[in-house]
């Protein structure tokens, strides 16, 4: 049976340090401030933008939410950021996604300054990423970076295997477990024999969001299995995308959803929020 690898513990463990630190920061006169933008009125956008709100409250950085409402055009946000990157009190800028359709993703990416960009996702960022220059990172792959090392698990020389080449999670998380010296393989819609790829894993993160996708017989036994993703099934319970029941009995380490990688996402958000005020003020 896998050992389990609690996020939420983890999770709560980091934020301590990082309020320890916020401080810190406080007492020379830094004081972290990030500022969230949320355009129209998504459900589940409203409770990520809430809870980040409340995670900063937690370890005392300053936050501002900014709501705008759906029909706000791609110039007001524009024009929006431009504002908060103006801002000294602000170190960090995060427009929740998706955005309404008449919204360009990428413009809106590309207009938050480099320095506040604690999402890591400008081409500025991704590029330091890619060089291992990098000041800040995606806030779910560093999330798992974390649970693996603190769950005391050696990256260095083992093969890992992710599943998924998003933006956001797939291709830096391969980066980074690159950076950390494992043979990465990166599979996803087109790859051929992916379950006997998977079995080479000594390390598997799984981010398709395709519920209960990774079954037992694709899992080398004592592997660490990495869940990044969250689906509601049609009972209305959460589950990841990989089935928990079967593969924990042949895996090593296995996170759970809920409670695994989702808690680590915000905690990592903070960390990034640390990095740019303390560079802003060097």
């Amino acid at each position: 049976m896998a050992q389990i690898i609690d996020g939420k513990k983890i999770s709560a463990e980091i934020r301590k340090e990082i309020a320890e630190e916020v401080k810190a920061m406080k007492a020379e006169g830094i004081n972290p401030g990030l500022a969230v933008i949320i355009v129209g009125e998504n459900p589940a956008s409203q409770v990520y933008v809430r809870n980040k709100g409340k995670a900063c409250e937690e370890v005392g950085i300053y936050s501002e939410i900014i709501a705008m409402p759906e029909e706000t055009t791609e110039e007001a946000l524009l024009a929006k950021i431009a504002e908060l990157n103006e801002r000294k009190e602000i170190s960090g800028i995060l427009v929740q996604l998706p955005l309404p359709k008449h919204i360009n993703e990428a413009s809106v990416i590309a207009a938050i300054s480099p320095d506040k960009d604690v999402d890591a996702f400008s081409e500025v960022n991704v590029g330091k990423i890619m060089i291992g220059n990098h000041r800040f990172l995606p806030c779910t792959p560093a999330g798992v970076m974390e649970l693996i090392t603190r769950s005391g698990i050696s990256i260095e020389g083992k093969n890992a295997v992710v599943i998924g080449r998003s933006n956001i999670v797939g291709k830096p998380q391969a980066m980074l477990l690159l950076h950390a010296n494992a043979t990465v393989t990166v599979c996803h819609s087109r790859t051929k024999n992916l379950a006997e790829v998977c079995r080479t894993a000594d390390i598997l993160v799984v981010a398709i969001g395709k519920a209960d996708f990774v079954t037992a017989d694709m899992v080398k036994p004592g592997a660490v299995v990495i869940d990044v993703g969250m689906n509601r099934k049609a009972n209305g319970k959460l589950t990841g995308d990989v089935d928990y029941a079967g593969v924990s009995e042949v895996a090593g380490y296995i996170t759970p959803v809920p409670g695994g990688v989702g808690p680590m996402t915000i905690t990592m958000l903070l960390k990034n929020t640390l990095t740019a005020a303390r560079e802003q003020n060097i």
